[in-house]
């Protein structure tokens, strides 16, 4: 009789069931592993076997035939070792059958025996929970796992501590779900002198999730600001977190710990590639706009980026997920992040400065800033000059207000837009909105409506940005606890667009 053992095979967020078949037959010793595996799933029998013999078992003289099926079904990734060596020990009756069906396992196996950390803890507990059986992981991803709580979570750190399990010589106590405490944030707005229009732009970008991009010489404070985004910026909840979380545990990104309701913050470097950005590589794995998911991803020397690399970011701004397409599989990972862009007027920096520009002055600002397409620009809510602060100025300037009383400020207009979007599938707050919805909560005054038309006539104002300005009116709206959107609200929009 075949034993079974269950784990699961990854494709971007998705855990999908496998079934590890084992059969010991009569013939010439072999160790046999099918089923479409990858080059570390095919070495899983070596480890099974020294680990076998760490507990003072030996895999009998026989021929041994392991099949992952689905068969067609690519099977990367050395957490398959854990559950091919539960099928072995099932059918050599070392363990209870039942006991080895009931559970989805993964785990790599190290040499002595030991159950080595692997990534996906996460997904796999929610396809365990929906499969209804239990889960078994390495220790160090059994708080990660049970914060589903869906399924019993079994977290060993040996192969013989989880045989000792099934046989009930010593049986171990279920994993318990542990939090992150989000990271305490020392960099407060307070500590930015002056640019009180770009922390106002800010702050409008944090209740909204408004992509913002700010332009300013060298060392005006860009990076500072954007720094200091993650501290006005309210937790996540809790199946955001557990959406993000998975994203991460895909990623081998969570610690011993559990998940985290802290918003990322991802900050990639300009020479970062396609792939980086936006997912690819070995095994599809998610990319920064997808680690930012309900977070902030923060693009330094913004016009540095490849060309490539900034057209990749079109359609996930619109589409809130990018799909990674391969040869043998199309992946699709959620990529919900406020966007925040930061870079120079020109290439050295000083367009704006007649006594430091550059001879090229003003062509060169146009060259430089021509590197970032205008469909990508249009996609940017809010638009703010930083400019550089004086030395006068940051002797003189009093300390501006704390992050603390901004963050309350923000919480209390996501909370409003929380409930505006309840039961509204794939809205969140305001950036969502499109259509009819938008139409429905921005709800401006005559006049109102009427400036925003104007303006949408006077600047030729395509229907993506006549959107935008309305979305960004009724997030001020909601900052000012205003029921309705205001002429005020749809000027002050309107700058950070126009100005």
């Amino acid at each position: 009789m075949v034993a079974r053992a269950y784990t699961v095979a990854f494709q971007g967020l998705e855990a999908r069931p496998v079934e590890v078949q084992c059969a010991i037959a009569a013939g010439l010793p072999a160790f046999n592993l099918v089923g479409l595996p990858d080059k570390s799933v095919s070495e899983a029998k070596e480890r099974v076997r020294a680990a076998l013999v760490a507990m003072g078992l030996a895999l009998p003289a026989k021929r041994i035939t392991v099949n992952l099926s689905p068969a067609d079904l690519p099977k990367e990734g050395s957490h398959f070792d854990l559950p091919i060596a539960l099928a072995v020990l099932a059918e050599m009756d070392v363990v209870p059958r039942d006991a080895v069906a009931g559970v989805v396992a993964l785990g790599e196996l190290s040499l002595d025996g030991g159950i080595v950390a692997v990534t996906g803890a996460l997904p796999a507990a929610v396809a365990a929970a929906e499969a209804e059986r239990g889960l078994v992981c390495p220790a160090g991803r059994g708080a990660e796992a049970a914060w589903v709580g869906a399924a019993q979570v079994i977290a060993p750190r040996s192969l013989l501590a989880l045989v000792n399990h099934m046989t009930g010589k010593a049986v171990l106590s279920p994993a318990e779900p542990g939090i992150v405490a989000g990271a305490v944030e020392a960099r407060d707005l307070s500590d930015v002198r002056g640019q009180e229009k770009a922390k106002r732009a800010l702050e409008i970008a944090a209740a909204g999730r408004h992509h913002l991009l700010m332009i300013g010489p060298p060392g005006s404070g860009k990076s500072m600001l954007a720094a200091r985004l993650p501290g006005i910026l309210p937790p996540m909840a809790a199946a955001e977190a557990l959406e993000t979380s998975m994203i991460h545990s895909v990623a081998g990104l969570l610690g011993e710990g559990g998940i985290s309701r802290a918003r990322p913050f991802r900050e990639p470097h300009h020479t970062a590639s396609v792939a980086a950005i936006a997912g690819g590589g070995r095994g599809a794995k998610p990319g920064e706009i997808s680690l930012a998911h309900h977070g902030v991803l923060f693009l330094d020397e913004f016009p540095e980026f490849p060309r490539p690399v900034l057209e990749t970011l079109r359609q996930p701004l619109e589409t809130g997920e990018v799909v990674v397409a391969r040869a043998n599989a199309h992946v699709r990972y959620p990529c919900r992040f406020l966007l925040v862009a930061a870079a120079n007027p020109c290439r050295c920096g000083y367009l704006a400065d007649a006594s430091r520009a550059c001879g090229r002055a003003p062509a060169c600002g146009a060259d430089y800033m021509g590197r970032i397409s205008g469909p990508l620009l249009d996609r940017f809510d809010l638009r703010v000059e930083v400019p550089a602060v004086s030395i006068d100025d940051l002797a003189s300037a009093a300390a501006g207000e704390p992050s603390a009383l901004v963050a309350e400020r923000v919480a209390a207009a996501r909370a409003l837009q929380r409930a505006r979007f309840e039961g509204v599938t794939g809205a969140l707050v305001n950036a969502d909105a499109e259509g009819e919805l938008l139409t429905a909560i921005a709800r401006p005054e005559p006049d109102a409506a009427l400036l925003l038309r104007e303006l949408a006539t006077r600047f030729h104002l395509s229907a993506r940005a006549y959107h935008r300005v309305l979305r960004v009116a009724r997030t001020i709206a909601d900052l000012d606890a205003s029921p309705a959107t205001l002429r005020r609200h749809v000027a002050e929009a309107a700058g950070y667009r126009l100005g």
